[in-house]
């Protein structure tokens, strides 16, 4: 009898188990992107003109399971497939960093190569207030953001813990260990993304992590930030945000926020980089703020922005180091933090707004059209400057405007974008300005 029992109970559990985990699969959902990318960039480079161009048909399909014991896994399966190229080449959109990452030109014939990555592959846990997941995912924090404008989005390995309460406060843990830049299908270590050849030479160790601590505060009326990156031997980036959102009334709201950002060099880098001051320009010591203010009145949303980097000092390297497709300034564009910065090996260089030195004014205007009974239809124009003492070609002016149209799952965008004076410095704070770089974008996205 007792025998019977022990065996009914048995096949009972495994049963109910099977059941679980069956339903544990049939309940995951399927969703993903088809999207179309062509870019077209010019620069004119005083002593010549130069242009690429480039169209590719790709995006993402992921899957979910459904929850078991509060476990759940998911996967992202990323794709960029270009078609129809011309002799040169634009492949921000295709694989410019696959080249780098092999000590080719970011136009080399495998920058031009189409690939596919799990981008993510993750196991999550949650209970009540808690979840923690450990893979590969696609994050969004100020520092190390999936910068989606492009083709395919950037994505870590590693592993994040969460907490969040009902008052509205969150915790958050996280070691990240790799990292794939949008333009690859290479997780590689994180800290030897941001410095390539010179990972030994600057951290005295050929790989390193970074690991996160924030707290967020958010109500209706404000939302506070509070991020701080820690890289053993490498350097650590603190950041914080407040915003105060006013409701007027449902067609009329205002916003201001502040911003504040500082940036050290620690441990074996700080004294490997005053040992090479002439080859990095020194110890990692950036520090910037920023103010917004913004209006929304019925389908018109208005911005203005400033921003300003702590002035360049000798011996120190005090442009920000951005080397994670984050474009955390309140005056960024759309060719903020420029693919060039966020390359393999490239962290020590900075585009315009990022220069130590640097102040930056944004306007921007954004108009949905429902009011006139045909929906679905939105448009972007913002212009920012940049200014510098040390910009010998004079500040950096940006134009982006933007044409969308959105029906459903489906959306097209039409970009464009003018840059006169366009400024990057590399690892040792030295400044080009080129004289002008045009971009023209076709996205068309469904998703699913």
């Amino acid at each position: 009898m007792r025998k019977t029992l022990l065996l009914s109970t048995l096949m009972a559990s495994s049963l109910m188990a099977a059941e679980n985990l069956t339903q544990f699969f049939s309940e995951g959902k399927v969703n993903g992107n088809v999207k179309y990318y062509y870019i077209e960039t010019n620069k004119d480079l005083t002593s010549k003109q130069t242009s690429a161009h480039a169209n590719s048909i790709g995006g993402q399909l992921s899957y979910k399971t459904g929850k078991l014991y509060g476990i759940e896994m998911g996967a992202t399966f990323m794709t960029t497939n270009p078609f129809a190229l011309p002799n040169a080449v634009d492949t921000s959109i295709i694989g410019r960093d696959n080249a780098v990452q092999q000590g080719k030109s970011p136009g080399d014939k495998v920058a031009q190569e189409g690939f596919s990555v799990l981008g993510e592959s993750y196991i999550k846990y949650s209970r009540d207030f808690f979840d923690i997941w450990y893979g590969r995912q696609v994050i969004k924090t100020p520092l190390i953001h999936a910068k989606e404008v492009r083709m395919l989005p950037s994505a870590v390995q590693g592993s994040m813990a969460r907490a969040a309460f009902e008052n509205g406060l969150e915790f958050g843990l996280g070691y990240l260990d790799r990292f794939k830049q949008r333009t690859s299908n290479d997780f590689v270590n994180i800290v030897k993304h941001a410095l390539g050849a010179n990972t030994q030479e600057i951290t005295g160790s050929d790989e390193g992590y970074v690991a996160i601590a924030d707290a967020e505060w958010h109500n209706k009326h404000h939302d506070i930030r509070i991020y701080d990156y820690y890289s053993e031997n490498f350097m650590n980036s603190a950041y914080i945000d407040a915003v105060h959102n006013h409701y007027v009334s449902d067609t009329f709201s205002w916003n201001v926020g502040l911003q504040g950002m500082y940036q050290n060099s620690i441990g074996n880098a700080t004294e490997n980089l005053n040992a090479n001051a002439a080859k990095y320009a020194g110890e990692i010591n950036s520090m910037a703020w920023g103010l917004k203010a913004g209006v929304s009145w019925h389908d018109a949303t208005f911005l203005a922005a400033y921003t300003s980097v702590l002035e360049d000092k000798d011996g120190e390297h005090n442009s920000l180091v951005l080397p994670y497709d984050g474009t955390p300034l309140f005056t960024d564009m759309i060719t903020s933090n420029d693919l060039f910065t966020s390359n393999y090996g490239s962290g020590l260089t900075s585009s315009a707004g990022y220069i130590a030195g640097t102040s930056g004014f944004k306007l921007g205007y954004a108009q949905k059209y429902d009011f006139t009974g045909v929906k679905g239809f939105k448009s972007v124009l913002a212009f920012a400057q940049y200014d510098n003492k040390d910009f010998t070609k004079g500040a950096q002016q940006d134009i982006n405007a933007v044409a969308q149209y959105s029906y459903q799952k489906f959306v097209l965008q039409l970009k464009g974008i003018w840059v006169k004076n366009n400024s990057g410095a590399n690892a040792l704070e030295e400044i080009s300005q080129i004289d002008s770089l045009t971009q023209y974008r076709v996205i068309a996205n469904y998703k699913f």
